[in-house]
C-alpha cells in the first residue's frame, strides 16, 4: 500500500481507550488525522473477590475461554496474583488482538481460529464440537452484557459453562458536539466501527441524524447490518481487524470516493 491515499482526511477511531493506538497510528501514517471516540467505556469490576476465587478453583475447569483483550487483561490481572495458571486448562479465544494479549501472558498454546472473528467461527473449530465438548467443563471469561451464543451452543453440545463477569462496558464518556459539529461542516470523511454495540451507543448520541451522512467502515458482516439498519448513507464492509478497515478505507478514498453522500 503505497503512498499515502488518506491525506487529508479525518478518520474517527471509536475503539475503548488503550485499544485504539494501533489503529490511530495506522491511519496517521497513510497522512489522515485520527480523531478519536470511543463509543465504549472499558472498568474493572469493583469486587474483584469472584475473580480471585475462580483463581483458586481453575483446576476444575478444562477449558477456560476469553472473549476480548480486556477479558484477558483484565481477568488475568486479578487471577494471576492469586494463582498460577494450572497445566491442565486449556485457553481459547478470538480475534487477533486477544491472541496477543494472551501471548503477552505467556500463553503460547491457545485455541483460536485462523480465519473468520467472532463466535460462530469459534463454534466451528473441532476443539468445540459435540465430541470435543460433552462432559467438560467451560468457563467464559468476558464483560457484563455479552453474547450467549458460544456458552449456549456449548451447553447444548453437552458442555457444563459457566460465566465470569471481568468487565463493566458503559456509553461514550466524551461530548459528541466535535462529531456533530465537524459532520454538519462536512469535516468528517469516516467513522469505523468495531462492535454492534457500539453502533448502539452512536445512534443515540445527541446530533446523531447528521452523522448518518459520513461513510462508515465495519471491519464484521453484524457491525455492517448494524449501521445500514441504523440508517447510515453508506457502509462499508472490510475485512477484519484493523488490517482489514485500513486496507478498506484506502481502497474507498484511493478510488475517488467523496466522503460525504446526501441523506
Amino acid at each position: 500500500m503505497g503512498g499515502q491515499p488518506l491525506a487529508g482526511r479525518t478518520i474517527v477511531v471509536t475503539r475503548p481507550a488503550g485499544q485504539a493506538d494501533s489503529l490511530c497510528a495506522a491511519v496517521t501514517a497513510l497522512g489522515a488525522e485520527a480523531l478519536c471516540f470511543p463509543l465504549l467505556t472499558i472498568a474493572p469490576v469493583a469486587d474483584p473477590a469472584p475473580l480471585q476465587a475462580m483463581a483458586r478453583r481453575l483446576a476444575d475447569f478444562s477449558l477456560a475461554f476469553f472473549v476480548s483483550p480486556n477479558a484477558v487483561r483484565l481477568a488475568l490481572d486479578a487471577m494471576l496474583p492469586v494463582a498460577p495458571w494450572p497445566a491442565g486448562v486449556q485457553v481459547a479465544t478470538v480475534g487477533k488482538g486477544s491472541e496477543a494479549a494472551l501471548a503477552e501472558r505467556g500463553f503460547t498454546r491457545v485455541i483460536a481460529p485462523s480465519i473468520g472473528f467472532d463466535s460462530e467461527a469459534v463454534l466451528a473449530l473441532p476443539a468445540f464440537q459435540a465430541d470435543a465438548v460433552a462432559g467438560r467443563r467451560v468457563l467464559v471469561l468476558r464483560g457484563d452484557g455479552g453474547r450467549d451464543l458460544l456458552g449456549d451452543t456449548l451447553a447444548a453440545r453437552g458442555a457444563r459453562v459457566e460465566y465470569l463477569c471481568c468487565y463493566h462496558r458503559g456509553g461514550p464518556a466524551d461530548d459528541p458536539a466535535i462529531l456533530v459539529d465537524r459532520a454538519r461542516t462536512g469535516r468528517l470523511d469516516a467513522l469505523t466501527l468495531t462492535s454492534s454495540e457500539g453502533v448502539a451507543h452512536l445512534l443515540a448520541l445527541p446530533g446523531a441524524e447528521v452523522l448518518k451522512a459520513v461513510p462508515v467502515f465495519a471491519p464484521h458482516p453484524r457491525i455492517a447490518a448494524a449501521a445500514g439498519e441504523g440508517g447510515f448513507a453508506q457502509v462499508v464492509l472490510t475485512g477484519p481487524g484493523d488490517t482489514g478497515l485500513i486496507e478498506g478505507l484506502a481502497a474507498h478514498f484511493a478510488a475517488g470516493k467523496p466522503s460525504a453522500y446526501p441523506g
